[in-house]
């Protein structure tokens, strides 16, 4: 039985969809009479399903080596298109990460929009979301992972516009869509090219295949900078890193996935594809550059913030640009390390923003504050969250910075601060964000606001213990994850002071957060270079209206010569020969006389005058055989 329950979790992604399938009678309202909740129960149900299954695979794969199940999706000639599920304790896990906190954020729904009239739609979706999820983490097949991305950035557009009577929700979705096709259809470039070079296009065959194909620099470095493309899109990194922002629009249960998981999806390609950005230093160079400007852009953007989601969304993106600076170093096992922290922490966060929001049904934190006693599941919760992002000890996010900077990898000087950089930021946000909201003397709209309900407490509370669990996953990930890890000639300064800079950064950082002052009256100085530097952060250094002068300007003035060419000189091409079809008829009808006597004449004229032409071009031709034949 465990070993065909482990043969089969290829199935786990069909829960998600199977659920989404059965809400549809509830979703397109065929059934009224029960209301929405069955579909919400039957979404929920076939989500603990795949998380039970999930967790006896993963018993049964722990410490065995990594198996496969192969399936042959199409054979024509020389091409075989497979279907690779891996069956490995990284892969299973990643499924469990996913459905575990999936199932959080469902039952947390339940409480969250209980009042929607679409909450069958709402638990269909996230169940098509969560399918796509389930897939990425066990897909071994570059193909089938693409496929699967298609699906999520699908699902991802139906549920951030979820709310779609809103304009600005609209908006929303159309431009976290469009940011995420712009990645998707890189990557398809570079899929299509690896298929050519003669690659397998799975995962665990990507490091033989580097190693054994020679490739010219300029192609690997094409090739490099295409795989990188789809999960910058998907990360939310710099320049494709606004989409995140602007998707807070949507349901806060569907938020607290994308900002955990679903980001970490792409990131997950991103690590598979690792060996393929060492055939050139420039792709790797692309991954430090890209996730070095996101870490220091988004610190910053998110410091500045007073909405509480998009304060949280763009530390996501920071800390997603730790995990490219990984990948782009070749170090793998931080990478994942990273990802498994981050996910935790920031659902945590998000399932406590989502109470708040709901219970004072405001985002603005200048005009929160007195909830500690008022909220303490939430309060704690956030704490939890925030610590679990923190170099502080004992949370996980501690020991991945240890075995980051324990001497197992060649790190430097800037790397580390690079890190401290971005610990020493979000504890200033993060501290700031707690003193706003849960401190300090009560405003209007939180003098009354209650706990939330236990729908949504339980979540919170779940999550809260396994954030504190979460730093034994570290020490577990040292025996199987990569145990073989070779040691580098590590900068021994580095590693002696990386930790105790880290914990003293944080601290550091929350001493300044709790210094800053958070109201509605000082939101903005009247200090003209300090307002200059805040308002330059808080919106974004300004990077929409800075596509809007170029990318949208550029695109949008060839649309209009386009349009020009096409009215007058395509167009006018077509009506003129019309014209001339139109004027030669009318000029011809005229000789339309009905006497025979005038047709056969035209006849004659019109053979005389092929004959002549005939003639006439072939007279040189006889002239000279003449003149042969005399001389």
């Amino acid at each position: 039985m465990a070993e065909f329950l482990l043969k089969t979790i290829w199935v786990a992604p069909f829960y998600g969809f199977l659920g989404a399938i059965l809400s549809l009678p509830w979703s397109l309202g065929i059934i009224r009479r029960s209301g929405p909740r069955p579909a919400a129960y039957i979404n929920i149900l076939m989500t603990a399903i795949g998380f039970i299954h999930g967790t006896i695979a993963l018993h049964l794969v722990w410490g065995v080596p990594t198996q496969k199940l192969v399936f042959h999706w199409l054979e024509v000639a020389d091409l075989d298109l497979t279907l690779v599920v891996e069956l490995s304790p990284v892969s299973i896990g990643g499924l469990e990460l996913v459905t575990g906190i999936s199932l959080l954020a469902q039952v947390y729904a339940l409480g969250y929009m209980e009042k929607d009239w679409a909450l069958a739609r709402f638990f269909a979706l996230m169940g098509f979301f969560e399918a796509a999820l389930v897939g990425i983490a066990l897909s071994d097949s570059l193909l089938l992972s693409y496929g699967l991305l298609e699906l999520l950035t699908f699902s991802t557009y139906l549920l951030v516009g979820f709310w779609y009577a809103q304009p600005l929700v609209v908006t929303a979705a159309r431009d976290a869509f469009l940011t995420k096709r712009v990645g998707d259809i890189i990557l398809l470039m570079g899929i299509v090219a690896m298929s050519a070079y003669g690659s397998g296009l799975n995962f665990s065959e990507l490091e033989s295949w580097a190693k054994t194909f020679p490739l010219h620099p300029t192609a690997a470095a094409l090739l490099g900078l295409s795989l990188i493309a789809g999960p910058t899109g998907k990360c939310a990194q710099f320049p494709l890193n606004l989409w995140l922002d602007e998707a807070m629009e949507g349901p806060n249960p569907a938020g607290i996935l994308r900002n955990s998981i679903v980001v970490s999806a792409g990131a997950y390609v991103l690590i598979k594809l690792q060996p393929i950005f060492t055939l050139s230093p420039v792709s790797s160079d692309a991954l430090i550059i890209l996730g070095t400007v996101t870490v220091v852009g988004t610190s910053l953007m998110a410091v500045a913030q007073i909405d509480i989601k998009r304060a949280l969304s763009h530390s996501t993106s920071a800390y997603l640009g730790l995990v490219f600076i990984a990948v782009g170093l070749g170090q793998v096992d931080v990478a994942f390390l990273l990802l498994f922290a981050h996910a935790i922490a920031k659902a945590l966060l998000f399932m406590s923003a989502g109470s708040l929001i709901l219970v004072t049904s405001n985002q603005n934190i200048t005009e929160m504050g007195g909830l500690w006693s008022r909220m303490p599941a939430t309060a704690t919760a956030f704490l939890a969250g925030s610590a679990g992002l923190l170099a502080l000890t004992p949370m996980g996010m501690f020991w991945t910075f240890d075995r980051w900077f324990n001497g197992s990898w060649d790190t430097d000087w800037w790397l580390l601060i690079t890190v401290i950089f971005v610990n020493v930021l979000s504890a200033i946000n993060l501290t700031r964000l707690f003193r706003a909201i849960f401190l300090g003397n009560p405003q209007p709209k939180t003098r009354r606001a209650p706990e939330v309900n236990w729908q949504m407490a339980l979540p919170m509370v779940s999550l809260t213990v396994v954030t504190f669990l979460a730093p034994l996953a570290p020490i577990q990930w040292n025996l199987w994850l990569s145990p073989n890890t070779p040691l580098t000639q590590p900068n021994v300064q580095v590693t002696q002071w990386a930790m105790p800079l880290l914990v003293a950064s944080g601290v550091i950082g929350c001493i300044i957060g709790s210094l800053i002052p958070v109201r509605k009256t000082w939101a903005r100085s009247s200090n003209v270079t300090v307002r200059f530097v805040q308002d330059l952060c808080a919106y974004d250094f300004y990077v929409d209206r800075l596509y809007e002068v170029t990318l949208v300007a550029g695109v949008s003035l060839l649309s209009k010569f386009t349009s020009w060419i096409d009215r007058y000189v395509v167009d006018g091409l077509v009506n003129l020969v019309s014209l001339a079809t139109i004027f030669s008829g009318n000029t011809l009808k005229y000789n339309t006389t009905g006497k025979s006597q005038f047709y056969i004449l035209t006849i004659v004229l019109a053979i005389s005058a092929l004959l002549w032409s005939v003639v006439n071009s072939q007279w040189s031709v006889v002239t000279n055989y003449w003149s042969s034949l005399i001389q």
